[in-house]
Formats: C-alpha cells, sequence, structure tokens
C-alpha cells in the first residue's frame, strides 16, 4: 500500500531533477570554460606552460619518495621487507596530496568572488557554480599526481587493489565539504576582510593540527580524541586505510562528515539568498 503522501511527492521530486538537470545544462558549459582558464592561469607566462601541472605532481612524489626513503630511510614496520622502505613515503603522499586538494581549493574559493569581481557584477552567472571551476581544477591535477603515485606502488611492488575503487567516493565526500567551506567563506569574504588573512593564517596551522607527516599512533588517546573532530583528519585516515592498510574506513567518521557539509551547504545558500544582492553591489 502506497504511504500517504506518495503521488503528491512525486510530482515535486520530478520538478527538482528537472531542475538540477537545467542547471547544470545551463552552467556546466561555463563551469568547463573556467576550468580551463584556472590551469592555465596557474602557469601563465612561463616557459613550459601546461606542460607545469604534469611536472609539478611528478617532482613533488619524486621528492617525497628520495627523501625521506632514500636519504631519510623513514619507513613504518609491519608491511614485509620488500616495500617497508617507501611505507613512510607512501603514508605521507597518500596524506599530503589529499590535504593539497583541500587546501589549494579552499584558498582559492575563499577569494573567488573579490578576484573574480569583474566577471560578477558584468556577467549574471550562477555564483554558486564559480567554486566548482577551482574543485575541477584541482581533481585534474589530483588525478594526474594519483596516476604518477600508482606507477610508484607498481614499481616498487605494492598492491593495488580494488580498495582503490572507494577512493572517489572519499574524494567526493572531502569535495563537497571544501565547496560547502569554501562558498559560506567566500560569502563572508566580501563583508569581512578578515576572512581571507584568517584562512591563510590558520591552513598551516590545520595542516600540523592533522596527522599528515606525523604518525597518529604518537598522539596521547586524550588529544587523538580531539583532533577526530578534525574533519580532514577523517578524510585523510580514509585514504589511509583504502590505500596503504587496504581495507574499507570505518563509517561513522565519513557519515559525520557528510552531516557537517550538510548544514554548511545550508549555512552556505542561507548566506547567499539573505545577500546575494547587495554581495554583487558590494563587489
Amino acid at each position: 500500500m502506497a504511504l500517504p503522501g506518495n503521488r503528491e511527492m512525486r510530482p515535486l521530486l520530478k520538478k527538482r531533477v528537472r531542475q538540477t538537470l537545467s542547471w547544470w545544462r545551463q552552467h556546466l558549459p561555463l563551469i568547463i570554460l573556467l576550468t580551463r582558464q584556472e590551469l592555465v592561469d596557474r602557469h601563465k607566462g612561463s616557459v613550459l606552460g601546461r606542460i607545469w601541472t604534469l611536472l609539478s605532481p611528478l617532482i613533488n612524489i619524486l621528492v617525497f619518495v628520495l627523501i625521506f626513503s632514500a636519504i631519510m630511510g623513514a619507513r613504518l614496520e609491519g608491511f614485509g621487507a620488500e616495500v617497508e622502505r617507501f611505507t613512510y613515503s607512501i603514508y605521507l603522499i597518500s596524506g599530503i596530496l589529499a590535504w593539497t586538494v583541500f587546501a589549494k581549493s579552499l584558498s582559492t574559493i575563499t577569494n573567488l568572488f573579490i578576484e573574480r569581481a569583474g566577471m560578477i557584477t558584468k556577467v549574471n552567472t550562477s555564483l554558486a557554480a564559480l567554486p566548482l571551476s577551482v574543485l575541477l581544477a584541482e581533481i585534474v591535477v589530483y588525478l594526474i599526481s594519483m596516476g604518477f603515485f600508482a606507477i610508484f606502488l607498481l614499481m616498487i611492488g605494492f598492491p593495488i587493489d580494488w580498495h582503490w575503487l572507494a577512493i572517489p567516493v572519499v574524494l567526493t565526500l572531502q569535495l563537497g565539504f571544501t565547496y560547502a567551506l569554501g562558498f559560506s567563506l567566500a560569502i563572508l569574504a566580501v563583508y569581512l576582510k578578515d576572512i581571507r588573512e584568517g584562512v591563510a593564517v590558520l591552513l598551516p596551522v590545520w595542516f600540523w593540527l592533522t596527522p599528515i607527516v606525523y604518525v597518529d599512533d604518537i598522539i596521547p588517546d586524550w588529544a587523538l580524541g580531539l583532533i577526530s573532530l578534525n574533519p580532514m583528519f577523517q578524510f585523510i585516515d580514509a585514504y589511509r586505510e583504502l590505500i596503504l592498510y587496504q581495507r574499507l574506513p570505518g563509517a561513522t567518521g565519513l557519515l559525520a562528515m557528510l552531516a557537517v557539509t550538510l548544514v554548511l551547504l545550508y549555512v552556505g545558500f542561507w548566506l547567499l539568498k539573505r545577500t546575494e544582492r547587495d554581495l554583487r553591489d558590494s563587489l
């Protein structure tokens, strides 16, 4: 037997789906164009140009491997002698790649409306769509980095198994959180210059409050409980569970991050609804 209200809900649901598809059809070309421009602008004026998009991730991974494996000899035990000398590099790279996507995206999105003020005031474009171009650009760089990372793992004989299939799920949750937080901060940054300065100052602090270059085993139990409230701790721990330990991460932390993301999205769109007209005039 159909639940009460089902018939009334179906037309509303179909309407929402049509509106969502229409929004994407309308804004996707602009998002792709801005994504391309975002990647081009990063190395604009350099001799190698777009080649840096490939070279930068490769150089970073080589540095992490050579310094921490070959020179410092840092390692984690319990992974087998044939790959043990590289385990700390794997631990570090899996965390640093995820952090880089987050930090660069959040910093860029926070400043996005101010830096693109000329376009926003002249073109009637969706403010909610603009941060997506930043995220897509970072996804491109992340995929290139992960490609080099995977090649490195295969070269040292470290197994890549089916757990990698869950990485896009964690990445999607992380990008959703980054979008929601960055979008809210971008709106506030138009009115409060301290927001931009605060993000620039707090990101390095956030980095060191996240177990990226150190292992969480050295953290006291009382402090680990506090650090586990750090959203990036949950995401980076999930990547390491999948890549390094080859097991599924706990669902509790990721579901909590999904709830936080939904709350931040609500806050961001509430702010946009309340301030959009004044925001465009203030730019």
